[in-house]
């Protein structure tokens, strides 16, 4: 009887099955290391907002009075003497000459600034899990710390 080099049918499914096994796993922990990025993002975010708005308050003495502002929008794109305005309006110094958007589209989760008196503010954000010590949902970035 001649001998057949080569594979049979039952080996080449098993090697087929194990691959899914093996790609399975890498795309579920790679979704994972998706959306810790994107947590420590929004994380890096808030800090250089909160570090932006502490100069401008010592520049100004207050800080920039507004009410549910939604940061990185077409209406807050800048931080400069006049509060958060459009790019195009970013006059005199500027503070933050980018304010970055939430890394997820807006219908997820943005970043809502609120000042009612110039005495305090407030930036809204969500996390997607824990990060940092923080648990997965809404906070907030005051003068006093995260929330």
């Amino acid at each position: 009887m001649k001998q057949q080099k080569g594979f049979t049918l039952i080996e080449l499914l098993v090697v087929i099955a194990i691959i899914a096994l093996l790609s399975t796993l890498a795309v579920v922990a790679l979704g994972s290391a998706r959306q810790k990025s994107r947590d420590a993002k929004r994380l890096a975010d808030v800090k250089q907002m909160s570090t932006a708005l502490e100069l401008y308050f010592t520049d100004q003495n207050a800080y920039p009075t507004s009410a549910g502002v939604t940061l990185g929008g077409s209406s807050a794109v800048c931080l400069g003497t006049n509060g958060f305005n459009a790019a195009t309006q970013c006059t005199g110094t500027t503070y933050l000459a980018t304010v970055p958007a939430s890394p997820t589209p807006p219908s997820t989760s943005v970043y809502t600034y609120a000042s009612a008196n110039g005495e305090t503010y407030s930036i809204v954000f969500s996390l997607e899990g824990a990060s940092g010590g923080l648990a997965a949902g809404t906070h907030t970035q005051a003068p006093s710390g995260l929330q």
